[in-house]
C-alpha cells in the first residue's frame, strides 16, 4: 500500500490515504517520492475550483524522487535515476506536437493531479516521457517548484527567443516572479521589477533586479516610455493592460503567465501602431523543463522556499492559503 494525504471532499483538511500500486504499463516508471512542492493550483485541485476534482484528491506536482521500477519499454531511464515530475504524467506522443517535441500542446496529457494520484505521497507513477532527470548539482529540497513555477516563467525565454539584448519587466514578485527576476537576470537582461509590495525591493535587488516600479503608480509606469522588449506577467489582478501596453517598443509584447479571471481589455490601436502582441502560456515541454534545469544548474538558481515535513502538510497549506509563504513551499518525506 501506498501513504500518502488526500482531500476526502472540496476545502476540507487533508488525511492520510492509502492506496494500492497499479501494475505498470510498459512505458511507465514508478518514482519514489523525496520532496513535493505546493503550488496554488494544488490547492484549486483540493478545492475543486476548477471543477475537474474527483475526491479522493491526492494533489502535488512538483515532485523530486527516484526511480523504483520501470516498465519494460522504458529506454530513456533507469532504476536509481533521481528525476523530476511536474504537470503533465503522460502525452499521447503521436500526435503532431508530441512529435514535434510540444508535448503540452497534446490534447490527450495525462495531469500529475487530476488524471492519477498526485505528488503528496509515497510514490508515484508517470510514463518516461514526462519524467525529467535533475542534474546533480540542484538540490533536491528547494528544486520542486522549478518544474511548475520555473518552467512557466523560463518558456516565454526559449519561445521567444529572448537574449541579453532585450529588456525585460516582470510584473508581480511572488512565487513565479521572483524566480522570473532570477532566470532574466542571469541571462544578462536588464530586468525591472513591478510590484506592489515596496518591503520587497532590497530582496528584489539581491536577486537582481535592475528597477524597482510601482505596478499600481500609473504616472511613475507612463514614464517610463516604449522601452520593454517582453513584459511577463505573473499576477491573477486586473491591471491597466493598454498602460503596459504603451511601454513596450514596437514589435514588443505582453505576455501572460498568471491566471488573470478577468478579460484582458485592450486597444487594437495601441497593438497595430507598433506590431505589439499579447500572449500567454501554462508551462512547458519536457524538452524546455531540461533545458530549464540545467540552466538553473549553471546559474545556481533555486526558488526562495519553506520547507516542511509531510506531516506538516495542513500546516503548509493553511499558511499558503493565509498567503504567509515566503515564496514557495516544499514538502520532503525525511
Amino acid at each position: 500500500m501506498i501513504k500518502a494525504y488526500a482531500a476526502m471532499s472540496a476545502g476540507n483538511p487533508l488525511e492520510l490515504f492509502e492506496y494500492e500500486a497499479q501494475p505498470l504499463k510498459p512505458n511507465e516508471v514508478n518514482i519514489k517520492v523525496e520532496t513535493c512542492g505546493i503550488c496554488h493550483s494544488d490547492i484549486s485541485a483540493i478545492d475543486n475550483s476548477w471543477g475537474k476534482s474527483k475526491y479522493p484528491m491526492v494533489a502535488g506536482h512538483e515532485i523530486i524522487g527516484n526511480i523504483i521500477e520501470i516498465g519494460k519499454d522504458v529506454a530513456l531511464h533507469k532504476i536509481g535515476d533521481r528525476v523530476g515530475l511536474g504537470w503533465h504524467s503522460g502525452y499521447c506522443n503521436t500526435c503532431e506536437h508530441c512529435e514535434a517535441e510540444d508535448h503540452n500542446f497534446c490534447s490527450s496529457t495525462n495531469k500529475t493531479v487530476y488524471s492519477q494520484y498526485g505528488g503528496f505521497a509515497e510514490q508515484v507513477t508517470a510514463q518516461e516521457a514526462s519524467v525529467i532527470p535533475i542534474p546533480n548539482e540542484l538540490n533536491h529540497e528547494k528544486a520542486g517548484p522549478l518544474l511548475c513555477g520555473g518552467i512557466t516563467v523560463f518558456t516565454p525565454m526559449v519561445e521567444f527567443n529572448i537574449t541579453k539584448k532585450h529588456k525585460v519587466g516582470i510584473i508581480g514578485i511572488g512565487g513565479l516572479g521572483h524566480l522570473a527576476v532570477k532566470l532574466y537576470k542571469a541571462l544578462g537582461c536588464y530586468v525591472t521589477a513591478f510590484t506592489s509590495s515596496h518591503d520587497k525591493d532590497d530582496l528584489l535587488k539581491s536577486l537582481g533586479a535592475d528597477e524597482i516600479i510601482s505596478s499600481t503608480d500609473k504616472s511613475q509606469i507612463k514614464s517610463l516610455g516604449s522601452q520593454f522588449d517582453l513584459l511577463i506577467s505573473t499576477v491573477n489582478i486586473k491591471l491597466d493592460w493598454n498602460l503596459f501596453l504603451s511601454i513596450l517598443k514596437p514589435r514588443g509584447r505582453l505576455h501572460f503567465v498568471g491566471a488573470v479571471l478577468d478579460p484582458i481589455e485592450s486597444s487594437v490601436f495601441s497593438l497595430m501602431g507598433g506590431r505589439k502582441s499579447i500572449s500567454g502560456s501554462p508551462v512547458g515541454s519536457p524538452k524546455n523543463i531540461k533545458k530549464m534545469l540545467n540552466f538553473c544548474a549553471k546559474h545556481k538558481i533555486y526558488p526562495i522556499v519553506e520547507n516542511f515535513k509531510f506531516e506538516q502538510i495542513n500546516d503548509a497549506i493553511k499558511k499558503l492559503r493565509d498567503n504567509k509563504i515566503r515564496f514557495r513551499a516544499v514538502l520532503s518525506w525525511e
